[in-house]
């Protein structure tokens, strides 16, 4: 059983069954649903307006918080899916309007943010079940160039302005709401609401019931104090797929569950692809990641270790360069074909002046020659210290 399927059959109440990582991935899903028109934005909104940063839910459309039915409007479909699988975004909001556990959720707070100078994207969304909970959901990464720049960002700076936006979001509906917190994302969406939990002031930290990552990337070296992951033990779940990548890369000192996909490569990385146990209303986990999702994790840990963080800035420059120049639509066209985007990357780097395309091209080598000589069981050990058997 997959994530749409169990929506639909599972009718249980709050009450009857409380908050589960099932939950927590069917709202941080939804974030892919646009809702500028129809969620009220975060009152707040024009404090994140900067010079460079734009607002994009800058109007106040309504007022009333939305619910799940009513983004059911044929007239706004070709717009109102976003991210890397738009039609699985259109089944999810059928099957949460319809669900009588979502459909009255208030959906409210939305906060739109785009700054293309900077590589920031960033979009999150509070829901709201009265009197019990709220759950901030943050945006994972979308098919834009934008998007996934931010996330190779992330290899080598202390903190990129989406972390911090996120943040300053939570902090900001802390001060409106009553309710216990829950707050999670996928990929990146999962890796700013770790970020804003570990950095939240002490008196939000303690209304926080559950910090949701799903196979979100981690954090470098000196992003976050190790002593803020203590602050939060035991409230942090997070999953991976038995083949996870996005999910290994950096650090991030708590142990994960392996989630039990059919998906095949990086398509594992979709949460609708993850397996669903009905009887426990929780995910299928398995005791290990697959040898692959271990090997691949230690290669690109070896490899990203040799760079300073200028010299991996450079790379990160370079390789976007090509992508741009490669006439792609956007980043799916590239990232994501398979075992054919070196060859594609390595095509368009022809096109580079001379500075890039050597940056680029020997830092590729450098990455086949890693991943052809091998890397040792030691190498591998530092990846799986943190697994935790489910």
């Amino acid at each position: 059983m997959k994530l749409l399927e169990y929506i639909d059959q599972n009718l249980a109440s709050f009450d009857d069954l409380p908050f589960t990582p099932l939950d927590s991935a069917a709202l941080a899903s939804f974030c892919m649903v646009r809702s500028d028109l129809l969620v009220p934005p975060l009152e707040s909104r024009l404090s994140f307006a900067s010079d460079k940063m734009l607002v994009k839910n800058i109007e106040a459309h309504t007022t009333k918080p939305a619910h799940f039915i009513d983004f059911v409007r044929a007239e706004l479909y070709p717009s109102l899916f976003v991210g890397l699988e738009p039609a699985k975004a259109k089944q999810l909001m059928l099957a949460l309007a319809a669900s009588p556990r979502y459909r009255n959720m208030n959906v409210q707070d939305a906060l739109d943010l785009f700054d293309v100078e900077r590589q920031t994207q960033f979009f999150a969304v509070t829901y709201i079940e009265p009197g019990k909970f709220v759950y901030l959901g943050f945006r994972g990464t979308d098919a834009t160039f934008t998007g996934w720049r931010e996330n190779f960002n992330m290899v080598f700076s202390d903190a990129v302005p989406s972390q911090l936006q996120a943040l300053r979001y939570l902090e900001a509906i802390a001060k409106e709401v009553p309710e216990k917190i829950y707050l999670g994302g996928h990929s990146k969406g999962g890796n700013l609401a770790a970020y804003a939990a570990l950095h939240a002031p002490c008196e939000i930290q303690d209304r926080i019931a559950g910090v949701y990552l799903h196979d979100a990337p981690g954090f470098t070296t000196d992003t976050v104090d190790p002593s803020r992951w203590k602050s939060l033990a035991g409230r942090i779940h997070r999953s991976v797929p038995q083949e996870s990548f996005v999910g290994m890369l950096m650090d991030t000192p708590v142990p994960y569950h392996v989630v039990q996909s059919d998906g095949v490569g990086i398509m594992q990385h979709s949460p609708f692809t993850w397996e669903i146990d009905e009887t426990t209303n929780d995910f299928v986990y398995l005791e290990a990641l697959q040898d692959s999702a271990l090997y691949n994790a230690s290669v690109f840990d070896v490899w990203i270790s040799q760079y300073s963080r200028q010299e991996a800035a450079e790379i990160v420059d370079a390789l976007f360069e090509a992508i741009e120049v490669s006439g792609a639509r956007d980043a799916k066209d590239v990232l994501f074909a398979g075992p054919h985007s070196i060859g594609l990357i390595t095509s368009t780097a022809r096109h580079l002046d001379s500075a890039s395309r050597t940056t680029l091209l020997n830092a590729l080598g450098s990455l086949a020659n890693i991943a052809g000589a091998g890397i040792g069981p030691e190498l591998a050990g530092r990846i799986t210290h943190t697994h935790k058997n489910s």
